[in-house]
């Protein structure tokens, strides 16, 4: 592949930082790319996942303290490497940048629904769940469980947004996922599939956690809404079952990563 291109940086209005500097996460995912946009990845440990989830990075900016960490990961000469001071990282992004590393990744294609359930038997739906360290929570826990995959919701937050990630662990780049179409669509496709859907909610037809896995379906598909207000009507009505959490000491619930961490072991395969 060749030696790494690194180039030193001292000037915050440089145009080769614009990705850095001047889109949010939110704007880069509305970036005109092939592989339909663009999205950070911040630390060596996550672009180290990413790169070996086979995502490709369009350029990394790292402060010279961890320069060599990253030129160890990024082995094509093409990916342009853009070493600056610790105080043009702040100027640029806003925010100290954790572990002096971020890189500006090609989004890849969402695979569709049917490849990304192919096989397996424990998913986890995440509808309209708009807080990104609840997402990235939620992810570790899938990875770390045994979930084989996460689909998300249409108005569900960003899985590759900078702090899903982080919270992730990167497990985001480890856990198969992809997005659902609208319930109208969703639960048929997911019936197609063979899946159970069990929505994780407070209501009096719920059966508990415990009784549903003694039973537990060959495919299951477990439903976690968003914090507050809780899965929508249209997902209550999808659900084949309404589990909930047997709770005490006057606790109604948990939070929604908590609750996914909870479901995913009771759930697990044994």
């Amino acid at each position: 592949m060749g030696p790494v291109r690194a180039t030193l940086i001292t000037d915050a209005a440089d145009d080769r930082l614009a990705h850095y500097r001047d889109l949010t996460d939110v704007a880069l995912r509305r970036v005109i790319e092939p592989e339909g946009g663009l999205y950070i990845a911040e630390s060596a440990k996550v672009i180290a996942r990413a790169i070996a989830a086979g995502h490709r990075p369009r350029s990394v900016l790292v402060q010279e303290k961890w320069q060599a960490d990253v030129e160890e990961l990024v082995t094509d000469a093409s990916v342009p490497v853009y070493v600056v001071p610790p105080e043009i990282a702040e100027r640029l992004t806003g925010y100290a940048v954790h572990r002096g590393a971020l890189a500006s990744m090609h989004r890849p294609q969402l695979p569709a629904v049917a490849d990304v359930v192919a096989g397996a038997k424990l998913v986890v739906v995440l509808e309209d769940i708009v807080d990104h360290t609840n997402v990235g929570a939620i992810f570790r826990a899938a990875a770390g469980l045994g979930a084989d995959a996460v689909l998300v919701s249409p108005r569900c937050a960003d899985p590759l947004y900078r702090r899903s990630v982080r919270v992730s662990m990167g497990t985001v780049f480890q856990v198969p996922w992809t997005r659902l179409p609208e319930w109208s669509e969703a639960r048929e496709v997911l019936h197609g599939a063979g899946f159970e859907l069990a929505a994780l909610a407070l209501a009096d037809q719920a059966v508990s956690l415990d009784a549903f896995s003694a039973r537990r379906p060959e495919r299951v598909a477990l439903m976690l809404g968003a914090e507050g207000d809780g899965l929508s009507r249209r997902a209550l009505e999808a659900a084949d079952t309404v589990v909930s959490i047997p709770m005490a000491g006057g606790v109604d619930s948990l939070n929604v990563a908590a609750a996914s961490a909870v479901a995913l072991w009771e759930l697990r395969a044994r």
